[in-house]
């Protein structure tokens, strides 16, 4: 079977590894539109089961990846310059420049050569395969192409962020609420590697329009940001990489393929940053079309079973991504309550967390909840 694969990032890396490994008889293009060491963004975040879900079938890609994460096992808030550790929600991060290289070691050691700086201008220049893997970001040349026969819907969040990154570290995955003279802030700041961290700034709209940050540049948006974070920051500058504002990006298809061609990460769904997920989905759906495609001889059949299998996983979290997004729209009003209040509407913002679970996930987090609660109760005034 030849297999056109277009993006090299995470989702398109590994499936035209994973395939090739399986399949070493395979004909496997994969094409890049940028040079092999270009990304944006900083580090990749993954959930403390880290990269469990590929251990049962790709062990060694596990055992490349792990040693080279960041690990930890709280996150904390920052709030009117107080702090709350939530306990028992550990999280591991990797660079996203080391996570594809390690990727692009792996594809090269099964003999696929990724054709970087190659930029298709229609898909007339891919006649001839028998399947094309869309694995081509939020911008897909696939999915804006046939977007009717992909069901395709697009919208954006209110709030503005921009992505930086920083030599300070971070011992936790933290969050830092600022509330300044013009308006209201939030930073979502975590290490990928010893020395560097993510820096994530966000901001809502109202804020954004009294910054004037439209008519500023890429440097004095970042200045503007280092000044609000300057407590956080600790006398650490910002790093930039393309470092503007933009708007988060919803993106989703009711149909995952059509003809030979077929839509992961990205390209297919977004979810929200502030559940972390993005890479995870895109290498899942790598592994869940592979499957696929190994269980069905008809490749339009593999694809309708892709979807049927993928989709229902992939929708519930992106249900859970898009309400945890509806508390960041709104976190200005949720920073008017009590640290500890603040902590729990947090820690339960996508609604797949109750009290029991979060007793159980959580003690030391819920213990401090649970006592701030007490006081009322009994007539008195909150502490």
């Amino acid at each position: 079977m030849r297999i056109a694969v277009i993006g090299g990032g995470p989702g398109g890396l590994y499936f035209s590894y994973l395939w090739k490994k399986r399949h070493p008889d395979a004909q496997i293009d994969l094409f890049e539109q940028n040079p092999a060491g270009a990304t944006w963004g900083f580090g990749v975040v993954f959930s403390e089961q880290a990269l469990e879900f590929l251990r049962a079938d790709d062990p060694d890609t596990v055992e490349a990846i792990a040693p080279r994460m960041e690990s930890w096992k709280n996150i904390t808030l920052n709030l009117r310059g107080e702090s709350v550790e939530i306990d028992g929600v550990g999280f591991s991060s990797i660079g996203r420049l080391e996570l594809l290289t390690i990727l692009q070691q792996r594809a090269h050691a099964v003999s696929v050569t990724p054709q970087y700086e190659t930029l298709l201008q229609s898909l007339d220049q891919l006649t001839g395969y028998d399947l094309i893997v869309a694995a081509d970001g939020l911008n897909s040349l696939v999915r804006r192409g046939f977007e009717g026969d992909f069901g395709t819907s697009l919208s954006y969040s209110t709030n503005k962020f921009a992505w930086y990154g920083t030599t300070k570290r971070f011992e936790t995955l933290s969050q830092t609420f600022v509330k300044t003279d013009l308006g209201t802030f939030n930073a979502h700041h975590y290490r990928y590697s010893p020395s560097m961290s993510t820096f994530l700034v966000e901001c809502d709209a109202a804020t954004w329009q009294r910054y004037g940050f439209a008519d500023k540049s890429i440097e004095q948006s970042q200045a503007i940001c280092e000044q609000v974070f300057a407590a956080t920051l600790g006398g650490h500058r910002l790093v930039s990489n393309k470092s503007v504002w933009r708007n988060f990006p919803w993106i989703w298809n009711e149909r995952w393929s059509f003809r030979n061609m077929v839509l992961i990460g990205d390209a297919l769904h977004t979810a929200h940053f502030s559940i972390g997920s993005g890479t995870r989905l895109a290498i899942e759906d790598a592994i869940a079309l592979v499957k696929a495609l190994e269980a069905e001889r008809d490749v339009s059949t593999a694809l309708d079973r892709y979807q049927a299998d993928r989709k229902p996983i992939v929708h519930k979290l992106v249900k859970a991504a898009r309400t945890s997004a509806d508390w960041y729209e709104n976190f200005p009003e949720h920073m008017k309550l009590g640290l500890m209040d603040f902590g729990y509407s947090y820690i339960t913002r996508s609604g797949r967390i109750d009290d029991v679970r979060l007793r159980a996930m959580s003690p030391a987090f819920m213990a401090r909840y649970e006592a701030s609660k007490r006081p009322l109760q009994q007539g008195g005034s909150r502490t």
